[in-house]
């Protein structure tokens, strides 16, 4: 049986993430099934199929110090940036947390330049009907979005919230473009940056995350990538620790001393063995409840390689499995909420799980 809403989070009054409904479906980038990703199409064709929150957007900075938003610093994969000959020389081979990664960055860039680019499908492959609106968005500025959460919450009459998650905040920062004081500038700009604020703030980083907290006042979630993987943030401090030491109570514990909820991938809820099919759920949802932590793990997509083995139907890589099987199965684990990339689905999903 479903928890009611916002059980735990005090009855649901007085706004805030309590006000949510359980478990909350948040539109990844947007409706990024549907539309290229971190766009106004997207952003808004996710309110339009119901999400509670939309994740607008991964947060990067221009040359010149503004928040944009793209999935990551390089955007040869989601604009048309590579069209444009007045950039070919823009194109650079660089160290991105470790990691040697060729392309344009958004760090390369003054605002006005980013804003004569558009926006292309991420993923053609497994979205081909997307490639129909490359070139139609620009890439928004994070202050735009905030701008439009307030146009769009007065225009549908309800309260828009978002999720916006800083990346890769070390290796910006060593570039000189600290990306959390300027995160905290714009909210506290917009009367955003208070407790209660429909604004949710995530990282991969947790240094990044607790930075946050001595500058805001929002609900604050620590994204968890795989069980071996460690945060980039600790590789650079030398912090021995990986994302598997995290979720021990006594890591989730520490974590609640300056945030709200994590964000885990869905593999650290129920693991996959081998041929992909999932396995038995992990204690990681209690022991985070213990520890008075919301679960937000990510992601869920429609399509069939993004499913767990025995939810795929076929092996057509742009076609849809049983992916009410899939919300099914991890919303029985008890999560409060989940990223998916179709949120009409997530929604009718959650229906069907509330109505048992």
């Amino acid at each position: 049986t479903a928890r009611a809403a916002g059980t735990r989070h005090g009855g649901g009054h007085g706004g805030g993430v309590g006000s949510l409904p359980v478990p909350t479906v948040i539109g990844h980038r947007g409706a990024s099934g549907y539309r290229p990703e971190h766009t106004f199409g997207s952003y808004e064709l996710a309110l339009d199929l119901g999400a509670d929150i939309v994740e607008a957007g991964d947060l990067v900075p221009t040359k010149d110090g503004h928040l944009v938003c793209r999935h990551e610093p390089e955007i040869g994969g989601t604009t048309d940036v590579a069209d444009h000959r007045e950039f070919a020389d823009r194109k650079r081979t660089k160290l991105l947390d470790g990691v040697s990664t060729t392309g344009w960055f958004t760090e390369d860039f003054t605002l006005a330049e980013l804003k004569t680019l558009r926006a292309t499908e991420r993923i053609p492959a497994n979205r081909p009907h997307n490639t129909l609106y490359d070139g139609r968005w620009e890439i928004p500025t994070f202050e735009e979005v905030l701008r439009w959460q307030n146009e769009q919450t007065r225009r549908r009459g309800k309260q828009v919230w978002i999720y916006p998650e800083l990346k890769h905040p070390t290796y910006f920062r060593k570039l000189g473009l600290g990306t959390e004081e300027r995160l905290a500038r714009l909210l506290r700009k917009y009367g955003k940056d208070r407790k209660n604020s429909p604004v949710i703030i995530q990282s991969f980083e947790p240094t990044s995350i607790q930075r946050m907290n001595k500058l805001v006042g929002n609900p604050l979630a620590v994204l968890l990538s795989g069980a071996n993987s460690r945060p980039w943030d600790f590789v650079e401090t030398g912090d021995p620790r990986t994302t598997a030491d995290l979720v021990t109570p006594e890591g989730l514990k520490e974590i609640a001393s300056y945030a709200q909820g994590i964000g885990p991938t869905l593999d650290l809820i129920v693991p996959k063995d081998s041929a992909g099919r999932l396995t038995e759920p992990t204690t990681l949802v209690r022991d985070a409840h213990r520890a008075g932590l919301i679960l937000h793990p990510y992601t869920m997509r429609n399509e069939n390689p993004f499913l767990p083995a025995e939810f795929r139907q076929g092996s057509d890589p742009d076609a849809y499995g049983d992916v009410f099987g899939a919300f099914r199965t991890y919303f029985a684990t008890g999560i409060d909420g989940v990223f998916t990339d179709n949120p009409d689905t997530g929604v009718l999903a959650r229906e069907d799980f509330v109505n048992g």
